[in-house]
């Protein structure tokens, strides 16, 4: 086996994610606490109780999916489930790839927990200071997707997988190209309910501060391959990740690329930690015959 372990993006949040992580693991509780001190406030309950409309809060969902990705590591480290000289790979999509660094020793917990909300501060920032759109476009060629973006304004922020890419932008933009896709041979384009443009242009303030942010934090070398969403490629210097992390607030993210990356590289198996299964969906819709196991919470843990 090579392990890849792929952690969740903003999206995948539901209320009691990590609940039974907190209540029948030590070292799972003991990151929740350590987030709880560090931030001032209670994400463990806004993690395990809701309310949905403020777990949905960029501010606060970044940080309840890096804490609960790392949380799931935590336990498969306690319970003994990873196999020898197992992870080899970490990968992320969008917020996911600030935990997968953690994850592979590129800065720790609580300077990651730090980062993290301090990205989505900023981001947040970023939405409400902008009127923004997203919109999911099934079935076509990434060709395709390009001629509208073009044409509309608007930009490609994720390759998830074949047949799936997701486009942002200003809304009115994003409006009218959805209403104009059966028009160009589109067949469907499915708005999202998103707070803003996430992954395009206007996020440059949030991409810019966080810059300035990031260039007193010290990163390390990687102990295990970690894939940026940036160019879907092994990124291997502390300087290249964190140019990369930076670069990724207003980039697409190529996810498909990431995940055939790492195959081509020699993964063998993904392991999701995050709330539900999104990312097995999307590894199942790109390769058919990938092994992939989705962990969320304790009782994944024992099967």
């Amino acid at each position: 086996m090579a392990l890849a372990l792929i952690f969740s993006g903003q999206g995948a949040q539901k209320v009691g994610m990590g609940r039974s992580l907190f209540e029948q693991s030590a070292a799972a509780r003991g990151l929740y606490e350590q987030a709880n001190a560090i931030l001032g406030w209670d994400l463990a309950k806004i993690s395990f109780e809701g309310p949905e409309t403020e777990l949905t809060r960029t501010k606060v969902c970044q940080l309840a999916l890096f804490v609960h990705g790392m949380a799931l590591l935590a336990v498969l480290r306690e319970r003994g489930k990873l196999p020898a000289g197992e992870p080899r790979f970490a990968l992320g999509l969008s917020l996911g790839e600030l935990t997968a660094c953690c994850a592979a020793g590129v800065f720790d917990f609580g300077t990651g927990l730090r980062i993290v909300g301090e990205r989505g501060r900023l981001m947040q920032d970023a939405c409400e200071r902008t009127s923004g759109g997203m919109a999911a476009i099934m079935g076509e060629e990434r060709a395709k997707v390009a001629e509208l973006c073009r044409e509309f304004d608007i930009e490609a922020a994720n390759f998830n997988a074949p047949g799936q890419i997701i486009v942002s932008g200003e809304k009115t933009k994003i409006d009218d190209a959805v209403g104009a896709a059966k028009e160009r041979g589109i067949r469907k384009v499915v708005p999202l309910n998103v707070a803003g443009a996430y992954h395009s242009r206007l996020m440059e303030p949030a991409r810019a501060a966080l810059a300035g942010y990031l260039e007193r934090i010290p990163f390390a070398a990687p102990t295990l391959t970690v894939v940026s969403n940036t160019t879907g490629r092994a990124v291997s210097s502390a300087a290249e990740i964190k140019a990369a992390l930076v670069k990724q607030v207003v980039s697409p993210v190529l996810w498909e690329d990431c995940m055939r990356s790492a195959a081509a590289a020699g993964a063998t198996e993904f392991w999701e930690l995050g709330p539900g299964g999104v990312l097995a969906g999307l590894a199942r819709r790109t390769e058919k015959d990938w092994v992939v196991r989705s962990l969320a919470e304790f009782a994944d843990m024992t099967a």
